[in-house]
């Protein structure tokens, strides 16, 4: 049975280690949070509290990590609200336990915002030009993790996340003067990326970038508009 280590059993990570049980994984997920230890262990997924902090690591990383190929690093950077992150200083702190380990291969969730607010078409080839703190962050997290000689690493950068329980449109509920209306939209259902992250494992496709999203792009205007009738929030106003 392979062993694959989760850093950050949430809203991608905990269904996708459940994908991979049941694909015949033996999984090692990580949680901040004490509650969610029992969760994980009926799910049979091995639980561990693990914690980066902006000087250590809080946890038993090398048992997290041992005996383990691959690792997935599902940490998004925390950067809203009062409570800002150093990101890169928390990879920067795993990477050496990474190192050491068993770890031959990395597959680190990413994000399209490396390249910035922009309205054009992008490939893997384009330019990263991030214009938010948290893609500037990962842009360096990115460098970081695949310029290691250790291990290899895949990219894999997904659009903005949605799912049954989660979907944008519900933060515009009441809202007015949608700010650019006509700019088209990038998202990716869950289920599409822990399919994709499956073919990735299946393929054994290592050392690469992905970027991820639907392949439609209707206005931001018009998506939102159709969805807020969906969700009849009726006091919603695209």
């Amino acid at each position: 049975m392979k062993q694959i280590s989760i850093l950050g059993c949430g809203w991608l990570g905990l269904p996708l280690a459940k994908a991979l049980v049941q694909y015949g994984f033996s999984i090692h997920g990580s949680t901040t949070s004490t509650e969610k230890l029992t969760t994980l262990k009926k799910l049979k997924i091995q639980p561990f509290l693990i914690a980066l902090e902006s000087n250590k690591v809080v946890g038993a990383i090398e048992d997290f990590l041992q005996e383990s190929k691959i690792l997935i690093i599902d940490i998004p950077p925390k950067l809203r609200g009062d409570h800002k992150e150093y990101f890169i200083g928390k990879i920067q702190l795993l990477i050496p336990y990474i190192e050491k380990s068993s770890i031959k291969n990395v597959l680190f969730i990413s994000s399209t915002s490396v390249y910035g607010d922009r309205n054009d078409k992008v490939t893997e080839e384009t330019d990263l030009n991030p214009d938010s703190e948290s893609g500037k962050q990962l842009v360096i997290v990115e460098k970081l993790l695949q310029t290691n000689t250790s291990f290899k690493t895949t990219v894999l950068r997904f659009g903005g996340l949605i799912g049954k329980d989660r979907h944008p449109v519900r933060f515009l509920a009441g809202r007015k003067n949608l700010e650019n209306p006509e700019a088209p939209i990038n998202l990716i259902h869950q289920d599409d990326c822990i399919s994709i992250i499956l073919k990735i494992l299946e393929t054994k496709t290592w050392g690469d970038t992905f970027n991820a999203a639907t392949p439609f792009h209707p206005s931001r205007s018009v998506y939102y508009t159709q969805k807020a009738i969906e969700f009849k929030f009726s006091s919603a106003n695209v």
